[in-house]
């Protein structure tokens, strides 16, 4: 078997190159990469506990922890108690965490252009569609 001509070593390369350009786009708007996943879950539904974050994102729960370090020690979020018990907590957008989207989604407009600039519309709709199995096959 020549491993480089297999769909898995290109994927595995095309994940490496692409994890490096969506680090850029994150930097470019003051993230990390991880804290962007966070902050989308965050968009979408505001309030979450660590735990649900973690599942979503496929991420083990000391991962995200650390994730959150970043964005609760630069003012992206806040961890408050959740009223009916004290022992679980919620993570919830600042003001910084809610403005900071503008910015990322302008970056991540550009990555996208980045990513699919060399395929026909086409292309783009089909590759989306197979990562889209891909991603639903293999979680």
């Amino acid at each position: 078997m020549d491993i480089e001509n297999t769909v898995s070593f290109l994927l595995a390369k095309i994940s490496v190159a692409h994890r490096n350009l969506t680090e850029n786009a994150a930097k470019a708007a003051g993230l990390h990469s991880g804290q962007a996943f966070v902050l989308v879950e965050l968009w979408k539904e505001d309030g979450q506990r660590q735990i649900d974050l973690a599942l979503k994102l496929g991420l083990s729960p000391p991962t995200v922890n650390k994730i959150l370090g970043g964005l609760l020690e630069n003012d992206f979020a806040t961890r408050e108690r959740y009223e009916d018990d004290a022992r679980s907590t919620r993570i919830f957008l600042t003001r910084k965490g809610r403005e900071v989207r503008a910015d990322l989604e302008e970056q991540w407009k550009l990555l996208e252009e980045r990513t699919l600039g060399g395929l026909t519309e086409t292309e783009a709709i089909l590759l989306h569609q197979l990562l889209t199995k891909l991603l639903v096959d293999l979680i």
